[in-house]
């Protein structure tokens, strides 16, 4: 049987989201709530076999081993496994250059665990 994993998000990853959702609604509200809707059904799915998904690559070449992702559409739900919690650490845009940003927004946000 699969250990089962406590879900926390990061008030930094909650803003994350929030202020990607507000900027969508403003144009299309009806896909700001699908978007919603498909970020937290796949994070409610964290909670067993977190593992199943890939390590970040722009984190893997510099040994950063403990954050993976999921993407959904564009964006991209980076997170760490600890003992039995999950931390979803940050959402971002997946169309950005991501490896600075990632590197800086993860090392910034160990501290807010």
């Amino acid at each position: 049987m699969a250990k089962k994993h406590f879900v926390k998000w990061t008030a930094p990853a909650r803003e994350d989201i929030n202020e990607i959702i507000e900027y969508i609604s403003l144009t299309n509200p009806n896909y700001a709530i699908k978007i919603l809707d498909k970020i937290e059904n796949h994070i409610k799915k964290l909670n067993l076999l977190p593992e199943r998904y890939r390590i970040v690559p722009e984190l893997e070449k510099y040994g950063y081993l403990l954050y993976r992702e999921i993407i959904v559409d564009y964006w991209r739900i980076i997170y760490k496994i600890e003992n039995n919690f999950v931390y979803i650490m940050l959402v971002i845009d997946g169309r950005r250059n991501l490896e600075d940003l990632i590197l800086k927004k993860i090392v910034l946000r160990e501290s807010e665990i």
